[in-house]
């Protein structure tokens, strides 16, 4: 089978949870053999559509399927500009096909492709986002009872509790009151002061409460400056945090060195990652623990196993990127990808609804806080087309993407 070839490529969109999701279909030459890829930028799901439709599909029909690595640089290399969200999650979606293909065509699952097992499972982590300490004990508990024995812990979403400006009035979230001058715009307000804080309250709560043999990990999402997040890392340090995610924004990454020299709170950035340069120098000096890309946003599989391998060198461990807005596709690659790694750390998870367990057949499980594979060959995951055009999706604008300072300043997300 070694002449197979590229007969047709085609992107599938659902949205099975307020998501808008992208999956590539790559079919073949040979009757039946085809593969499935992930291509989710949610935010910009339609400019993927076009990507792989329009540039990729035309670039790759009646190329040999087997040789993953040269149809990677050439995707890469072919629209000159190059390491861009839109382009690298379309090409994900292409990569991520073809190494299905490849493991249907050897019948093995993919992890055999990539050398074979290091463990059965990957741990796993769910998200706890409670408004009040009420609702973070509940979740926490849930979770706890369910099997889980890692959980990121928020107040509230990203930055605290965020609320719309009102004209100049307080309003109050929880107990945070945030003002706003007259006339501010419409947006996700949070003040870094107060949400500071009610992080520092929050951890200092949940560890009383349910002690240190669970671990807990934080999301900053790059709401912070770098002094500001200097200051919340180090007064974390008695909480014994399994990670702090994302202290700083990817422009501000000369600053982990700064943070790794002054606290011990263990470090994992890179969920915005596009680019090697990015993650080179944090990786060789040692500056995080964890490197948290989105396997879809640096192009797929073939360049994560590069990135792992490179990662294991210098003793930094894997944590890829695992939300809502990732295909079942997208996390078995994922998950094959953390049973072969030697340097895994953990795995972002966020379940599987019914709804998207009736459009992918196959999906890993989950047990006891550990996410299994099937052993079916490729990653082992089908899609029902029919199922997934119930599930339309349409561009969406965001709240939380609006986010704001107390005085309307727009920032990043």
């Amino acid at each position: 089978m070694s002449d197979v070839t590229i007969r047709d490529i085609r992107t599938i969109t659902t949205n099975p949870r307020g998501v808008d999701l992208v999956c590539v279909k790559i079919e073949t030459s040979e009757p039946g053999l085809y593969g499935l890829g992930c291509a989710t930028f949610t935010q910009r799901y339609t400019a993927v559509v076009a990507a792989v439709n329009d540039y990729l599909k035309p670039l790759l029909i009646g190329k040999k399927v087997n040789n993953i690595n040269d149809l990677w640089q050439l995707c890469m290399s072919n629209s000159y500009w190059r390491n861009g969200p839109v382009l690298n999650n379309a090409i994900s979606g292409v990569d991520q096909a073809l190494w299905d293909i490849k493991g249907k065509m050897a019948n093995m699952p993919v992890y055999e492709l990539l050398g074979g097992k290091c463990r059965e499972a990957a741990a796993v982590y769910r998200h706890c986002e409670g408004s009040d300490m009420d609702e973070i004990d509940a979740q926490i508990q849930q979770y706890i009872d369910e099997g889980y024995h890692y959980i990121r812990v928020q107040q509230g979403s990203y930055g605290g509790n965020m609320n719309p400006s009102n004209g100049g009035m307080p309003v109050k979230a929880g107990q945070q009151m945030i003002w706003s001058p007259e006339g501010a715009p419409e947006g996700a307000y949070f003040d870094p002061d107060q949400y500071m804080d009610a992080v520092v309250e929050t951890f200092r709560h949940v560890r009383e409460k349910f002690g240190y043999g669970v671990h807990f990990m934080h999301d900053v999402h790059e709401r912070l400056s770098p002094i500001q997040a200097l200051r919340l890392a180090k007064d974390l340090e008695p909480y014994r945090l399994f990670f702090l995610e994302d202290a700083l924004p990817p422009e501000q990454v000369e600053w982990f060195e700064k943070l790794r020299n002054q606290c011990a709170v263990p470090l994992a950035m890179g969920e915005l990652f596009n680019n090697p340069l990015e993650w080179r120098d944090l990786v060789q000096k040692r500056c995080i623990d964890y490197i948290r890309v989105h396997l879809s946003q640096i192009g797929g599989l073939t360049p994560a196993i590069k990135l792992a391998n490179f990662c294991e060198a210098y003793g930094v461990r894997t944590a890829w990127h695992g939300p809502y807005d990732l295909t079942p596709v997208g996390a078995a690659a994922q998950l094959h990808l953390d049973l072969v790694t030697p340097n895994f750390g953990i795995q972002e998870f966020a379940g599987f609804t019914d709804e998207e367990r009736e459009i992918f057949s196959g999906v890993p499980e989950v047990r006891n806080g550990y996410l299994y594979p099937n052993d079916k060959p490729g990653f082992g995951v089908d899609i029902d087309e029919a199922a997934a055009a119930k599930y339309p999706c349409s561009p969406k604008n965001y709240k939380w993407l609006r986010p704001r300072l107390p005085d309307g300043t727009c920032v990043r997300a």
